[in-house]
């Protein structure tokens, strides 16, 4: 579902003399539907790049980055699109929603945004926002307003909403008391149960063994910077 084919990715900083910075060099990963595979490393080894990668915010420098059978490195910008709306997840650190739109159709709309029935959709959103412990006389408000910590449960509700084929999971269970933690990792194991390919990141060591089949050590990939 999942595979990296040769992947290179290096970035340029063209204010400080060009140097290069390399990320990763001819790095390669498959992951089954079913799998979810954890991304280990040092800090700054290219974890959370690798994983933009796979989505399409940065673009490979070589090889093949393939999702669902599309080459993510050569796609074009309207299939790209296609593939996160309809088969590639990715839940962040970090809520980034319009203002003023209310909580329950903000998890809501990646079914909206399939063609799911609008009942349908705001029933299942309902489902997850209670099960993240978001109380509904919160649903009718922006989650603008909400605390950090209601905004990670409610963009997790939001990654979840959807039965992506596919799945990047950046610290789903930073910060969350137990309650909430247990939550998420039920989440990740029903994901994995329906056969959703999984790509995160966990410094939980207790999640990371909970949910995940293996571990891919990152900074085996990164390669010596170059001026």
């Amino acid at each position: 579902m999942i595979e990296l084919k040769n992947v290179s990715k290096s970035f340029t900083l063209h204010n400080q003399g060009s140097v290069t910075i390399p990320v990763m060099e001819r790095t390669s990963l498959k992951v089954e539907s079913g799998e979810c595979v954890a991304l280990t490393g040092a800090s700054g080894a290219g974890k959370s790049t690798l994983m933009r990668v796979i989505y399409g915010n940065y673009l490979a420098g070589l090889g093949q980055v393939l999702v669902a059978g599309l080459d993510v490195a050569k796609a074009e910008p309207r299939e790209i699109l296609k593939l996160r709306r309809e088969t590639l997840g990715y839940v962040s650190q970090f809520l980034r929603v319009v203002p003023r739109v209310p909580t329950l159709e903000v998890v809501a709309e990646p079914l909206l945004a399939t063609g799911s029935d609008k009942q349908k959709a705001l029933e299942k959103a309902a489902s997850l926002l209670t099960r993240l412990s978001i109380p509904d006389r919160l649903w009718p408000l922006s989650p603008t307003t909400f605390s950090g910590g209601e905004q990670q449960r409610v963009n997790i509700a939001r990654g979840f909403a959807h039965d992506y084929p596919a799945m990047l999971l950046d610290e789903p269970t930073a910060s969350l008391d137990v309650k909430n933690r247990e939550t998420v990792l039920t989440l990740i194991k029903e994901a994995k149960a329906r056969g959703a390919a999984i790509v995160g990141i966990f410094h939980d060591i207790e999640a990371r063994e909970t949910v995940c089949d293996r571990e891919v050590n990152v900074s085996e990939f990164t390669p010596e910077m170059v001026a």
